[in-house]
């Protein structure tokens, strides 16, 4: 691919439902940085999914879908939410189209992640028995395959995790139909007995998801962290021991920013390599 010749275009598919969040900024950004660094022309256009109903068309080289608010299970059957995985339809036929050379990739990020986990029926999704809110461990399972958004990531890596809502307990026979991979889970906890949530899947080779937050930065969590509702909530949950760690995990080179400097570029990378 020449980089002065070929535009690459963006959708980034909002799913905030206008409330407030870091989720978007951190996706432009990541966007913007990524171009800048590799040198070449990117443009993206948003889409206000569930307050406006807003989806993109087919004209897009690649699609990230947003976190958001709510519960995953409630929407089905709403008007967004059935607009939204007729979308995915169309993305899914094009792709599955041997004419079109060219396919259309897709990251799902959180509730988005949970979303497209409902649809293709992979897991048990569920609400958890209390909020996961911080910086957590992601280990990272079927390492064999060399996933390429996983390109140069530890084992385990840290990610921002913010949810009410879990998928667990895989229907492996499910997944080994649609040819999907469950590639990461939840930190170990031997001391409580409850399953693991799946935190990253590939449902195919073009749709890719975390249920964990890739694009969330140390500036946008500090500024979360420290709002006075959520330092009290975080408090209230885990002890002020816990909210002291967490502002400490952000200085950590080797945590989120990590994460961050290297899941959505390396999606992004996959997209280059699709249109080379």
């Amino acid at each position: 691919m020449n980089n002065a010749e070929k535009t690459i275009r963006i959708a980034i598919l909002d799913l905030y439902e206008g409330q407030a969040n870091q989720g978007m900024r951190c996706i432009r950004e990541i966007i913007a940085e990524w171009s800048k660094q590799n040198n070449l022309q990117v443009t993206y256009n948003e889409f206000d999914v569930r307050q406006k109903l807003e989806l993109p068309d087919l004209s897009y080289d690649a699609y990230i879908s947003s976190g958001g608010p709510g519960s995953p299970l409630d929407s089905e059957g709403t008007r967004w939410d059935n607009a939204y995985f007729q979308w995915l339809q169309t993305v899914e036929d094009y792709n599955n189209n041997v004419l079109n050379s060219n396919k259309k990739l897709v990251f799902f990020i959180c509730h988005s992640f949970q979303l497209a986990c409902r649809h293709y029926n992979i897991g048990n999704v569920c609400k958890r028995k209390s909020t996961s809110f911080g910086v957590f461990p992601v280990h990272q399972i079927n390492t064999d395959l060399h996933e390429i958004i996983f390109d140069g990531l530890k084992d385990p890596f840290y990610a921002v995790d913010s949810r009410e809502f879990q998928v667990i307990e895989p229907d492996n026979d499910i997944i080994e139909k649609l040819g999907a991979t469950v590639l990461a889970i939840e930190k170990e906890r031997p001391h409580i007995n409850l399953p693991r949530a799946i935190m990253a899947v590939r449902f195919n080779d073009y749709f890719f998801g975390t249920q964990f937050h890739p694009e969330a930065d140390a500036t946008g969590m500090s500024m979360y962290l420290q709002r006075a509702d959520k330092k009290q909530a975080v408090i209230d949950e885990h002890g002020e021991a816990k909210w002291q760690s967490m502002i400490e995990q952000l200085q950590d080179p080797d945590k989120i920013m990590y994460t961050y400097s290297h899941i959505l570029p390396n999606f992004l990378n996959e997209v280059v390599g699709e249109l080379v």
